[in-house]
């Protein structure tokens, strides 16, 4: 029978790429001359750290077009409220998202089960729902049915198996 699993990750190495060519980015930028702008990647957070908030927003602006050149979904970025930082500068913390949350699996379950074709079941298996049918077509419109609907996170698939 053929399955496929879906899953939600993030390349973390492209992100790092995308912070460093930011960071080159702001040292460069004549608008970002002693702003003291900085982006620290640590684990699964972006910290982000400028004079002022419309520099922090042109920083966010930044990173996110280096994100989407590198192919990471803006989607799988979490964003945390600016916040007023020592002499009077701005912080921002932006989470990634990564790995599906049982609420998540549950939506994309009751998805494929409400408007996927005849034959096709999914389970949930730890951050991944495993998707199962006796044709492959049915599987490639389940897939093309999931990339119309907005999770509100990335989507990829994985483990395509005849």
């Amino acid at each position: 029978m053929p399955t496929f699993d879906i899953v939600s990750q993030v390349d973390m190495q492209e992100v790092r790429n995308a912070v460093d060519q930011a960071t080159r980015e702001l040292s460069t930028r004549f608008d970002f001359k002693g702003t003291d702008s900085t982006i620290d990647l640590t684990g699964m957070e972006l910290h982000l750290h400028s004079a002022t908030e419309d520099r922090l927003r042109a920083v966010v602006q930044v990173l996110e077009e280096k994100l989407v050149k590198r192919k990471v979904s803006l989607k799988s970025l979490d964003y945390g409220k600016p916040e007023e930082a020592a002499k009077g500068t701005v912080r921002q913390t932006i989470t990634l998202k990564a790995g599906l949350s049982s609420d998540n699996c549950k939506a994309i379950n009751r998805w494929i089960k409400d408007r996927g074709p005849k034959g096709v079941s999914s389970s949930t298996q730890g951050e991944q729902v495993r998707v199962t049918a006796k044709k492959r077509d049915d599987l490639q419109a389940v897939i093309a049915g999931l990339r119309e609907e907005d999770f509100g996170i990335p989507l990829q698939f994985e483990n395509f198996r005849d």
